[in-house]
């Protein structure tokens, strides 16, 4: 076995997924290796939040192969998957808007060893220590919203990160700190699969892109090679 091989986290080979009746993905091809923050980019609809929720088990009906750590997922309940140490940050974020900052950072059930401790998560998101007290969900931002989303499953010990668009909709400097967030988890050994519209984030923090059309991943570009497949890109996006 190579280094590279023996290196890779997650294998999605052949993945097959369902709505109901629909059949959105048509055979999804991907790998992630371990310490890597890798992007899934493609217009609306291609099929990129729909892997996530496949790997999370959060899809009606899978097939093909989800290996994590050489185990198979395609079959395993979400709260399994999540056992493994696997943590799905959605675009809706999913934050209990009733309780303040620090009741929501309290809530996470610990699924392994590791989880941050809420003096870390304040050190990687000073918003949340400013709001930590009697500020609702309801009374954030959207950024904070974001963040809190975010920190909240930094809590529970995955160390396997998927984040659905973390930059949708925020402003500049809140997409700054995300980027510079990200860069802190992957220096701490963290795994990123990350969906994102922002092309100009994902190029900044991301090591691989996978493009995704029509529920298959057509391409793969290392972001040392953007530059010089911008044209492919652009074709790909419409960016």
């Amino acid at each position: 076995m190579t280094d590279s091989a023996a290196n890779v986290l997650l294998n999605v080979s052949d993945l097959q997924g369902w709505y109901g009746e629909s059949h959105v993905l048509h055979g999804i091809d991907f790998e992630v290796h371990q310490g890597e923050v890798v992007t899934l980019l493609g217009r609306n609809g291609a099929g990129k939040t729909t892997t996530l929720l496949a790997i999370m088990g959060m899809l009606e009906k899978r097939a093909g192969s989800i290996r994590f750590q050489g185990t198979e997922l395609i079959g395993m309940q979400p709260r399994d998957i999540a056992r493994k140490g696997i943590a799905l940050c959605p675009e809706e974020r999913g934050i209990f808007s009733s309780l303040s900052v620090e009741e929501n950072l309290m809530l996470p059930p610990r699924i392994a060893d590791g989880g941050l401790s809420v003096e870390r998560i304040y050190n990687l998101f000073p918003n949340l220590y400013e709001r930590r007290g009697g500020n609702q969900g309801t009374k954030l931002s959207g950024g904070e919203q974001q963040m809190l989303a975010i920190a909240r499953i930094l809590r529970t010990g995955a160390k396997f990160l998927l984040l659905d668009e973390p930059t949708e909709g925020l402003a500049p400097v809140i997409v700054q700190q995300i980027g510079h967030t990200i860069a802190a988890l992957k220096e701490e050994g963290f795994t990123i699969v990350l969906v994102e519209q922002n092309f100009r984030f994902a190029a900044s923090v991301a090591d691989r892109h996978y493009v995704v059309d029509q529920g298959k991943v057509v391409d793969m570009i290392p972001n040392d090679q953007l530059e010089k497949n911008s044209q492919k890109l652009h074709d790909y996006l419409g960016v």
